[in-house]
């Protein structure tokens, strides 16, 4: 298979979404003058040009694509040309109203925004992919084309009448029969059991709480109709083009709707979307957060496909980002394996939803701060590309995730709607970002025999392959810390017996685990050492597995706080940041798991990529940081020896 080397050809990507259509042609040349200026290499083409390709049904108008691909080719700019069809033109919608999604009140989402699709509708899939295929028989083997980038942050979901029909059909191959379909969804509860397919509809809006297994497999069956609609669009294009040219999708961070472990496995390059607000004091852990996770999927580099390089548009109040934050988030982002910076978009609009979202080139130009920046930045990754593409370092801790646990924990009828997922594994990744661990993340069936130190924030769900995979992990000598609420159901969402699976329980050395106390925003779990948040659990010790109780606290006089038994620790409360921090440090220190750079101030990041050692600071005022030995900054090009200066966002890339 062909992958993201086969695009960067030693260089660092650099680019983004160019959306020329909004221009006069005159424009396209002073684009291009611009984009040589500051290094610009590789540009999307396409993302949102259905209806200019196809104004009509069955109309081709690619002429003034045929002129861009050729202007890229004769000024050294790489296209990512993506297949147009996240946002439909609005002729299909009007003749085929049945390519229109539904919400679950049975509203149709219509034309006049983006991603208005359903994913199950075949008049929709049969027009994708005919404009797929024209687009890819016409540029498949164009000098220009580094890469295909199919559709734009697949996220549409569909309770419509086709989409039920698709469903039946996914639920017969997952179950086989109606018999496994109710006992999988416990239908004897609430009288709800099916005795024809016919029956089976998607959870659309109810009287009361929602059959949490249909809920469940519904959630599935989305990612897996989404991922359909991607294969699909990617094998017409793999037809037409050379077998070095990969094919790509953009995730969005961390989003809940799809099951990202198993499509990276559909992707030749692994791509994401990522946008921290500047304002957030913690922006830059939750970018590692999301860059970590992708580096992982991708088991390797991976391509930063779109930021900004100023202000988005969709918060409620969007702030800019200060002079020297774009830089140093890219230069994040390339220390934790991307070999592509990009962003959305190249100019900024003038017209549409999204003109105040920023772009490369903004409303003020060449002369404008942004676009002078971002010249900056494309000298800089030029500079260092050569050394840094293709390189990956292993990381001895693993966090581990998996979408299937985060959907079924979800079920509106929890026990604490304060219980997040995605809050407690970023809690849980901060923590270890602050105490300047570097990690990767894993499924709970991976392998994870390489990894010291082996972390699950939260996994409400686990099947049976993963749980003996965890206590194989423990028994061959690695060490496991558990958060709350883990091993708690099967696949199915079934409760297991005792609450709490038997294996882990004789994993972690509890004997009962009597009941769940989720606590109030005001409450908290008090120990000797720390404040307990969100959560605390009645643990009974098994007195007979040589298991030790470290913290006590809780609604009850002496309920396990963390609890360890051997390699395997537990936590029956999420700790306060600070606690947190140095729990999973001590953890990870006597695991033979030590930071890059010891001694680092708070804000600081130290990172290592192959042979280079990125150091980088998230704060706002200069630090001073020991450096051993000596080493030249590929940035500057100047030896430092020892101690270290960083300016306000700061970085420097130093080589042995």
């Amino acid at each position: 298979m062909p992958g993201l080397g086969d695009a960067t050809r030693g260089r660092i990507l650099f680019g983004g979404d160019y959306n020329p259509e909004q221009w006069p042609e005159e424009t396209w040349h002073e684009d291009v003058r611009l984009m040589k200026a500051a290094g610009v290499n590789s540009v999307t083409l396409g993302v949102f040009s259905w209806s200019r390709l196809e104004p009509r049904p069955g109309q081709r108008e690619f002429g003034w694509l045929d002129t861009l691909m050729d202007l890229m080719h004769g000024n050294g700019i790489g296209v990512v040309l993506a297949t147009p069809t996240s946002s439909p033109p609005p002729w299909l919608g009007r003749l085929h109203p049945e390519t229109l999604p539904r919400d679950e009140d049975g509203r149709t989402e219509w034309w006049g925004g983006r991603q208005h699709f359903s994913h199950s509708s075949a008049v929709y899939r049969r027009h994708a992919a005919a404009i797929t295929e024209d687009l890819a028989a016409r540029y498949g083997g164009h000098p220009a084309l580094t890469m295909w980038h199919i559709n734009n942050e697949y996220c549409t979901h569909d309770w419509g009448d086709e989409a039920a029909a698709r469903f039946r059909g996914w639920l017969r191959k997952r179950h086989g029969s109606l018999d496994a379909l109710n006992s999988a969804w416990g239908t004897a509860f609430w009288s709800q059991g099916y005795g024809d397919w016919e029956e089976i509809l998607p959870p659309r809006h109810a009287h009361y709480l929602k059959n949490p297994g249909q809920v469940l497999d519904f959630k599935r069956f989305t990612s897996d109709m989404l991922l359909e609609c991607y294969v699909a669009e990617r094998d017409i294009v793999r037809r037409h083009s050379p077998s070095h040219i990969p094919v790509t999708t953009n995730f969005m961070p961390l989003w809940v709707g799809q099951d990202a472990w198993r499509w990276a496995e559909e992707e030749d390059v692994v791509s994401v979307d990522l946008y921290p607000d500047p304002r957030d004091p913690l922006g830059a852990q939750q970018g590692a957060l999301v860059q970590d996770m992708t580096r992982s999927q991708a088991r390797g580099p991976w391509m930063l496909m779109e930021q900004a390089a100023g202000p988005v548009n969709w918060r409620g109040v969007n702030h800019p980002k200060p002079r020297g934050l774009n830089r140093l988030w890219s230069l994040q982002a390339v220390a934790r394996g991307a070999d592509a910076v990009c962003y959305f978009q190249w100019r900024q609009s003038r017209q549409g939803a999204e003109k105040f979202h920023s772009g490369m080139v903004g409303h003020a130009g060449e002369r404008g701060r942004t676009y002078q920046e971002v010249k900056r930045l494309g000298a800089e990754l030029a500079r260092i590309g050569a050394e840094v593409t293709d390189s990956h370092s292993p990381n001895d801790i693993a966090i581990l995730h998996d979408w299937h646990s985060w959907w079924a924990g979800a079920h509106e009828g929890r026990l604490s709607t304060r219980v997040d997922h995605a809050q407690v594994l970023t809690a849980w990744h901060r923590a270890l970002w602050q105490a300047h661990l570097t990690t990767d993340f894993a499924h709970p069936e991976h392998d994870l025999t390489g990894y010291r130190l082996v972390v699950v924030p939260q996994s409400y769900l686990l099947t049976d392959a993963a749980i003996d995979n965890l206590v194989a992990y423990v028994r061959g000598g690695g060490t496991l810390v558990s958060g709350f609420l883990t091993g708690i159901a099967d696949e199915d969402d079934r409760v297991r017996t005792g609450g709490m699976d038997a294996r882990l329980r004789d994993l972690f050395g509890i004997r009962t685990l009597h009941e769940w106390w989720p606590l109030d925003e005001d409450e908290y779990v008090e120990t000797d050492d720390f404040l307990g948040t969100l959560w605390s659990e009645e643990i009974e010790k098994d007195e007979e597995a040589s298991a030790e109780v470290l913290y006590k606290g809780g609604e009850l006089d002496g309920l396990p706080a963390v609890l360890r038994r051997g390699g395997a620790w537990y936590l029956s409360t999420l700790p306060e940041p600070d606690a947190l921090c140095a729990l999973l440090a001590g953890i990870a220190a006597e695991a033979g798991v030590r930071p890059v750079l010891p001694g680092l101030p708070d804000q600081v990041e130290a990172v290592r990529r192959g042979d280079l050692l990125f150091v980088l600071n998230h704060g706002r005022e200069p630090v001073t940081v020991e450096v051993p030995g000596s080493r030249r900054d590929l940035l500057t090009d100047t030896v430092v020896a020892g101690r270290l200066t960083l300016d306000r966002y700061g970085v420097v890339v130093l080589r042995s």
